[in-house]
């Protein structure tokens, strides 16, 4: 299995909204942001949520390429903005250094 890093640099997705996250994630909070997301009232790991976070994108994805008439772009953005704070805050755990 690829590790979380791997899985990451693999992501291609169009310019337009890796723009929109990486401005998005300037603002990113984990409280406000992950929560509704996940759907859940106690937040995970960093990594654990990545994971979670790459199954939802990844759904997204699919229903974009689908041209599914649910496909909603601006919770695609704010997926991959929780995802792009998510992996910065593994990173900085990782090596010892403060996310913010």
């Amino acid at each position: 299995m690829q590790d979380i890093a791997t899985m990451l640099g693999s992501l291609h997705r169009p310019r337009l909204l890796l723009r929109a996250a990486r401005i998005g994630a300037h603002d990113y909070r984990r409280g406000a942001h992950l929560r509704p997301l996940l759907k859940t009232a106690t937040l995970p790991v960093a990594g654990a949520a990545v994971m979670a976070l790459l199954e939802i994108e990844q759904e997204m994805d699919d229903a974009r390429r689908r041209g599914d008439a649910a496909y909603s772009p601006r919770h695609h953005v704010s997926v991959l903005i929780a995802l792009m704070g998510e992996a910065r805050q593994m990173r900085a755990s990782q090596s010892g250094a403060d996310p913010s």
